[in-house]
């Protein structure tokens, strides 16, 4: 995985390999306050933590990453949070379609197969 930064020249740590992330720990694997990240929650649909006990959140990785994305948009790409939203979801559009296309091709191949055994 590329090392990314904080924006003041250090590098983010490295994500460790577990399965859920209280929000202080997301706050310091990604150098944003959790009102950020909590905020953030509200802007970007796709930032969905679980949320268990006394509404505690627990972030996966996947949204540890998503995090980091969003940070660098904002903060190094300088993006706007309209932008980034648009950009994000305009992304996992294009995935959700590459996927599809995937499966479909994974389809046909399979009815060839078929034809060539029926032959």
């Amino acid at each position: 995985m590329l090392d990314q930064s904080n924006g003041n020249g250090a590098v983010l740590p490295e994500i460790p390999a577990k399965k859920y992330f209280a929000i202080g720990e997301v706050s310091e694997l990604c150098g944003v306050k959790p009102h950020v990240l909590r905020y953030w929650e509200q802007e970007f649909p796709l930032l969905n933590p679980v949320k268990r006990r006394g509404n505690r959140r627990y972030y996966q990785r996947e949204d540890v990453l998503l995090v980091r994305k969003i940070r660098s948009l904002l903060y190094e790409q300088g993006y706007t949070i309209g932008g980034a939203r648009l950009l994000l979801s305009s992304e996992g559009v294009r995935q959700a379609v590459i996927k599809e296309t995937l499966i479909i091709q994974d389809m046909l191949d399979e009815l060839d197969e078929i034809i060539e055994l029926l032959k």
